[in-house]
């Protein structure tokens, strides 16, 4: 379907960014050929790192003219092979872009290049009083780029929503090469067709971000975390959506089965929270805010609340160490389940106060087709992440017969109301049950799109469509 990279191309690609940065050592390929999307390897042939959008712009109009597969890949932390160069061809690698160009106090507004970790960017704004909320678990690690790629979202989505609320404006290099910006820097725009939020959640198939404009919003100077265990997982989210029919807004309010929990604690080596027998599952509840007063009260009324479950006792965070602890295990959850065995991680995510049903649904089916599955996510948002891990299943039911049960977990999802995919996107390893969620008129229109932006089919081949 492609060309393979030729000497002549790799001349070009020097003279278009310089030789350091034209790559073909061994482990720069094998750091490219991988994400962390279960064990997938697939080399490029090379690996580029451009500086700019100008050079970018080179880079994709050559490899358009010359019919190379070029895949966009930020930190590789994305969880669904959106950064897997299948194809082999050119990765193209946004490390370079790095920079936090303007922080605007006065509009509330930040410019920034996608090579941006997002813990680096939350931390610089919050030096000058501002907040920006979108968090997903590997925020330390991740570029700001590929949270665009994928709309990311994170714990603190329930109370601040996900990364396509930030966006406001995007730099993009399309495969052609043209450079065009999407939108305008305003808070408000009802010009034309909405370029930016289809470029956002695109998965890099649409075109290459190059510069980022994000609304901010005030710090708050406050938060509170506590730790509940419950006796049965399925009351843990029926209690979910109990808190928020109760008017509370938390700012987190997470999952976490026994397994979950258990696995993290063993994979961090810290055992500081006590689990009794008989505990099933977990929610992490966070509030936040400016007024510590109200917040003391929001806390009191969700552990009265809280207390006419089945519950153990209530763990508070009574220091930021221990908050950090809390937040830690949460976060390693991914990593701990990926160090204990062959994993599949699916991203579902149902209306909230379906999450009991889709729960029941996920045991049920693992029961049917024989697969064990530790389940944690975003409760506040109806996001659960669904890891089932291979353990003793045979590679024959892994391959054969798991791939049926997925599907069939699928078709739950969407009768409950929801979707395959909450914040992982589709990728290489979901495309296969796109026709789960949309019809062929649906899947049509997308697939035309893509051919608008990217007529010859470069960038980012063989994802989101089979």
């Amino acid at each position: 379907m492609f060309n393979s990279i030729s000497e002549s191309d790799l001349e070009f690609f020097c003279s278009a960014i310089g030789t350091t940065y034209v790559i073909t050592s061994e482990d720069q390929l094998l750091r490219c050929a991988s994400d962390h999307t279960e064990d997938f390897v697939y080399k490029p042939e090379v690996v580029l790192q451009p500086a700019n959008a100008k050079e970018i712009s080179e880079l994709l109009c050559y490899c358009n003219e010359q019919n190379i597969a070029v895949t966009p890949r930020g930190a590789g932390t994305g969880l669904s092979g959106g950064a897997l160069p299948i194809f082999g061809g050119v990765c193209l690698d946004t490390k370079r872009l790095n920079q936090i160009l303007t922080i605007d106090e006065q509009n509330f507004q930040v410019i920034t290049e996608p090579g941006v970790i997002t813990e680096e960017l939350q931390q610089q704004v919050r030096l000058h009083g501002l907040m920006y909320p979108p968090d997903p678990a590997s925020r330390g690690s991740c570029f700001i780029g590929g949270n665009i790629a994928e709309n990311s979202g994170g714990p603190r989505a329930v109370k601040y929503g996900v990364v396509k609320d930030y966006v406001l404006n995007l730099e993009v290099v399309l495969p052609n090469g043209e450079i065009i910006w999407t939108g305008a820097n305003v808070l408000k725009n009802a010009t034309g067709y909405n370029l930016t939020q289809l470029i956002v959640g695109s998965e890099g198939t649409l075109g290459v971000v190059t510069k980022i404009v994000l609304r901010l919003i005030p710090a708050v100077q406050h938060d509170l975390l506590m730790l509940v265990p419950f006796r049965s997982a399925e009351a843990a989210c029926e209690a979910v959506n109990a808190i928020m029919l109760n008017g509370i807004m938390p700012s987190a309010l997470e999952f976490m089965e026994r397994d979950a929990i258990v696995w993290a604690m063993d994979f961090v080596q810290h055992s500081a929270v006590p689990l009794a027998s008989d505990i099933q599952a977990h929610l992490l509840v966070e509030v936040d805010g400016n007024d510590s007063e109200l917040l003391y009260k929001e806390m009191e009324k969700i552990s009265e609340l809280l207390s006419r479950f089945d519950i153990g006792d209530i763990l508070f965070a009574d220091s930021h160490e221990q908050k950090q602890m809390l937040w830690n295990l949460r976060r390693k959850v991914g990593e701990a389940v990926k160090s204990n065995s062959v994993y599949k991680e699916e991203d579902t995510v149902v209306p909230r106060a379906a999450l009991p049903q889709l729960l029941r649904a996920v045991k049920r089916i693992g029961a049917e087709y024989g697969f064990h599955s530790v389940c944690y996510g975003h409760a506040g948002d109806g996001n659960l992440h669904i890891n089932i891990v291979k353990q003793n299943m045979s590679e024959e039911d892994w391959l054969g017969k798991l791939p049926l049960g997925i599907r069939k977990l699928f078709e739950e999802v969407v009768k409950l109301g929801g979707t395959i995919s909450g914040e992982h996107g589709i990728g290489l390893v979901q495309k296969n049950y796109l026709d789960v969620v949309f019809s062929e008129t649906q899947i049509r229109l997308m697939k035309e799109i893509k051919r608008v932006f990217d007529p010859n089919g470069i960038l980012n081949p063989g994802k989101i469509f089979v």
